[in-house]
This record gives structure tokens, C-alpha cells and sequence, in this order.
């Protein structure tokens, strides 16, 4: 891997884009696994800033979705874990001193422990929603991932509130005396404030994004996202008129 992001020399995923229908169609098929990965750091310091923000954020997201999919399991926990705290050590150093080796080496880890994570427990509500995201507007994934976080923490954290609590504690968000409701939602303010600290942009600001064509294609965005499968690994699993509400919320 160049960058610090998908994880996917550790995963059995591809996606391909079907340019004409403007749907992204997932992979899942154990021939895609490599026997080994070479995992170098060194490869992923010549990212620029906004490259390094987005696929971050992705992988952060790739942890989090890990650990709070309903398909979660023991194997897998302590390694979304592991890509969280990384992610929430080393994601801002990583982007504030592009030349900081620990940072870059710590988020190159992170990455490949939240392509390992997801392969054993899968993406969620995010990831789905994201995919129609880059077939319609060609977003790349990791901002489309990003500019969505905030927004699905919030609506999914009440159907998961023990595990998006953690996360908020791993990514000390708050100290272990506060309660996990107030923990959650200093969860969602926090990855609000991250995308801000990345200078990464609403939805609404990413290249090639125009309302015209969102409010033509939202719904079917909407349902594309649903027929993808992984917004039913979601703690909460929402309704094609929530998606909808979700892509106005993030916009």
C-alpha cells in the first residue's frame, strides 16, 4: 500500500463501478486475499495533506465500523480496537508533520489493522452509504467515508451504546467516570471536530458535488446503499426515507 488508508492488502474485498448504471458492486471472494503483504511505511510519506486526511478518516472508520457491527466477534475486536487507538494517537501528527515517522508508521499499522478488522467483522452503515456517493459524484471513498461519520455516529450510537462508548474511551473522548450517553455524544462532537481540524469538507463542498444532481439522485442513492448489504450490519438499521434524511443531515 502508498497510502495509509483501506487496508486492503490485508482484506478479500474489490470494488468495481458500473459507469453506466453509476453503482458501485462490492467483492467478497477468499482468491483475493494475498498469502503476504509488504507493509512499508516509508511508501506512504509522500502523501500530500488532503490525501493523508481522507484515507485516515477512513481508516478510522474502518475500526469503528469494525467493532460496532452486529457481526462483531472476539477475533476481531481487539484489532478494530488496536486501528482506533492508533488512528486517534497518530492521525493529526501524521497530518500536521508529514515527515513524522512514527505518525506515518503508526497510521500505516492502523490501516492494516482496520483492513483486517472489517474482513472479519464488515463495514456498516457508513461504508454503504458512501459507495453511491463515489459512483454519482466520484468522490473519492475515503472523503466520501469521512464527510459521513459524524452524521451515522450520531444516528447509530443509540443502538450500540456500550460499544460506541469504548470507542469514544479508546479515542479518549472522555475520562472512564462519565457516563456512556455523555460519552457518545462527545464521540460524534469529537469526529465533528476532527474532519475540521483535517480541513476536510462537508458533503456539500466536495469536488463535483452540486444540489441539482443530489436531489435527483438521492433516492436512488438511498436505495443503492440499502441493496448493498452492509447498512443491515449497522446496530441501527435504517429505512431507505432515513438514508435519504442521513445524505440531507451530511450535506
Amino acid at each position: 500500500p502508498t497510502t495509509a488508508g483501506t487496508g486492503s492488502e490485508a482484506t478479500k474485498v474489490a470494488v468495481i463501478t458500473d459507469s453506466e448504471r453509476q453503482v458501485k458492486m462490492m467483492m467478497l471472494s477468499a482468491p483475493l486475499l494475498p498469502r503476504a503483504a509488504v507493509v512499508d511505511y516509508e511508501l506512504s510519506m509522500s502523501m500530500p495533506r488532503p490525501l493523508t486526511a481522507a484515507v485516515g478518516v477512513d481508516t478510522l472508520t474502518h475500526g469503528i465500523e469494525a467493532y460496532v457491527s452486529r457481526k462483531a466477534n472476539l477475533m476481531a475486536d481487539p484489532i478494530a480496537l488496536s486501528c482506533i487507538d492508533l488512528a486517534g494517537r497518530f492521525l493529526e501528527r501524521a497530518w500536521n508533520d508529514p515527515d513524522d515517522r512514527e505518525a506515518r508508521a503508526g497510521m500505516m499499522l492502523s490501516a492494516c489493522q482496520g483492513g483486517m478488522a472489517f474482513s472479519n467483522s464488515s463495514v456498516c452503515l457508513v461504508h454503504g452509504m458512501s459507495r453511491p456517493i463515489g459512483a454519482v459524484f466520484h468522490v473519492p471513498h475515503g472523503l466520501s467515508n469521512a464527510v459521513l461519520l459524524p452524521t451515522i455516529t450520531r444516528f447509530s450510537y443509540p443502538s450500540a451504546i456500550d460499544r460506541y462508548a469504548q470507542v469514544a474511551r479508546t479515542l479518549r473522548c472522555a475520562d472512564g467516570t462519565t457516563n456512556d450517553e455523555d460519552v457518545c455524544r462527545a464521540l460524534v462532537d469529537w469526529l465533528g471536530e476532527l474532519n475540521e481540524k483535517l480541513q476536510l469538507p462537508r458533503f456539500s463542498q466536495c469536488p463535483n458535488v452540486n444540489r441539482e444532481t443530489f436531489d435527483q439522485q438521492v433516492e436512488k442513492m438511498a436505495a443503492d446503499a440499502i441493496a448493498s448489504g452492509s447498512p443491515a450490519n449497522n446496530p441501527r438499521i435504517p429505512k431507505a426515507e432515513e438514508v435519504v434524511n442521513l445524505y440531507q443531515e451530511a450535506w
